[in-house]
């Protein structure tokens, strides 16, 4: 570690992300390839979370990115962006007790991001924001798993799942927050 605090990593303000210090590539995230576009300067974020707390929790995290081009989606009918024009797009909810749900979100996912094209994706949970940043991931993005408030003991299942690609796993626990199993701690959003 050289120093750097985690805070210093995210520069919202100029539209970059950087790989944590334990992150395999050393090279800004932002210097990846990204898919073409019509508006190549204005970055596009995905901010995918299940109904309840985790869309709350979502909805706080979105001043962060309103500057940007943002796609929200969720698994709940009848939601309002808290910005913007766009419609929150729906997918199908699903779970480890509902696999063949979970099966057929699956597949509302990879069509919303693959139109979407997203240069971030952002979940609060639950699984189908896992499934999301894996999709985000394959497609090029940066993925930004963000656990929530309730897991206080331990990472949910879904944040655990989400460590092969994830660049950025965030417990909002400090106690839980471990660079061996690369989890950080920003803070709460609530």
């Amino acid at each position: 570690m050289d120093g750097t605090r985690e805070q210093d990593r995210l520069d919202w303000s100029t539209h970059t992300v950087t790989a944590p210090q334990h992150f395999p590539s050393d090279r800004p995230l932002s210097d990846r390839q990204l898919p073409d576009r019509q508006a190549p300067d204005r970055k596009r974020v995905a901010l995918i979370a299940s109904s309840g707390g985790h869309w709350i929790e979502l909805t706080r995290l979105s001043p962060a990115v309103q500057h940007l081009d943002c796609l929200f989606i969720s698994t709940t009918h009848g939601l309002t962006a808290p910005f913007g024009t766009r419609p929150v797009a729906q997918i199908m909810d699903g779970s480890r007790d509902t696999p063949w749900l979970l099966v057929r979100s699956i597949g509302g996912i990879v069509k919303t991001l693959r139109d979407f094209r997203p240069d971030v994706v952002i979940t609060t949970g639950a699984a189908p924001g896992a499934v999301a940043l894996l999709i985000g991931k394959m497609l090029g993005a940066v993925t930004i798993w963000t656990d929530s408030v309730a897991n206080s003991e331990e990472l949910s299942l879904s944040g655990k799942f989400a460590r092969g690609f994830a660049d950025l796993r965030l417990t909002q626990w400090e106690h839980l927050a471990c660079p061996q199993q690369q989890i950080s701690y920003l803070g709460r959003v609530l």
